[in-house]
């Protein structure tokens, strides 16, 4: 399982960090930036587990700590390391330390594909050797080149007509430190591009646009031109469970965000998702859940304090 290493004494980098992003989110919630795929994510609370796509990111915590579940494996982190996503994976996150004297503070940097292996190529940086596919979620350390050249970046949104000049400069800067640094061969591994990770990334995009359709494993290995078992051996690799767990997921988070943002009932969501079957439907619901649709609906909606128009 992997997990953050015991906390310690935050660095200067890291305390500057936390003040930046402190300063940058004055109230609770996901704050887009004026830099293009800056995100900025402040909790003075723990909150409840969410389920979420997450998209390829950098996560960078400068204070708090969060858990998040892929499959059967947890990662937890806080201000000593990063996550990194290389591909679109459903997984539930929570924040699990925070409070209104130390909120839970974030950074967040959006991925564009392929964006860490050309980054790689034109580095001249070691690609690792041969070796079998790894996830496509992992952990890093945060060092200081690290922290100071993301500290720079969310100092620009003090000085908004710097940002198109310098902000893609610091960004290449931060994806550097972060497959240049220390222990960065993991990182390096899922920012590698080969055949088989390919296969796999067109397959997650098949499932995303397709999601609701009836899942043929033999059609969809014949899109990515993979054999069925080799498709099945190496999506399970990289994102933990197989195609069929892939799209369930995304099937029912997808009639969960229904019911709570557009009001819908459950017989309705599930058919928009592609369940012929109510009972299947709620049993998949409740089990992935932890309670039937109407009742997780009524507690989501109670926790959240606000009507499903507010709901992003």
């Amino acid at each position: 399982m992997p997990t953050a290493r015991p906390a310690s004494a935050p660095s200067p980098h890291l305390s500057e960090l936390a003040a930046l992003l402190e300063r940058h989110t004055p109230t609770d919630g996901i704050h887009p930036t004026a830099i293009p795929r800056v995100v900025l994510i402040r909790a003075s609370q723990p909150t409840t587990p969410l389920h979420a796509l997450h998209e390829p990111a950098l996560c960078i915590v400068a204070r708090g700590r969060k858990q998040v579940m892929l499959g059967e494996e947890l990662y937890v982190y806080g201000p000593d390391q990063c996550l990194v996503a290389s591909v679109g994976l459903p997984v539930t996150g929570q924040v699990v330390e925070a409070s209104p004297a130390a909120p839970y503070l974030c950074f967040r940097l959006d991925l564009e594909p392929g964006q860490l292996g050309s980054l790689m190529m034109e580095a001249e940086l070691d690609a690792p050797g041969p070796t079998d596919m790894v996830r496509g979620l992992a952990l890093g350390p945060v060092g200081a080149p690290l922290l100071d050249a993301t500290s720079r970046l969310v100092r620009l949104l003090d000085t908004p007509r710097d940002i198109p000049v310098l902000a893609p400069l610091i960004i290449r800067e931060i994806l550097y430190r972060l497959l240049s640094g220390e222990n960065s061969e993991r990182l390096r591994r899922i920012a590698v591009a080969d055949s088989r990770r390919e296969s796999v990334t067109r397959a997650i995009h098949w499932l995303k646009e397709h999601y609701a359709a009836p899942l043929r494993i033999e059609r969809l290995a014949r899109a990515v031109h993979m054999s069925p078992s080799a498709l099945h051996h190496h999506f399970k690799s990289v994102t933990a469970m197989s195609p069929l767990q892939y799209q369930k997921q995304l099937r029912l988070q997808e009639a969960r965000r229904l019911m709570l943002a557009q009001a819908m009932d459950a017989a309705m969501a599930g058919h928009s998702v592609g369940y012929e079957s109510p009972s299947q439907f709620s049993r998949e619901y409740s089990r992935m859940f932890g309670a039937p649709p109407s009742r997780d609906i009524a507690r989501l909606r109670e926790s959240l304090g606000s009507s499903p128009a507010a709901v992003r």
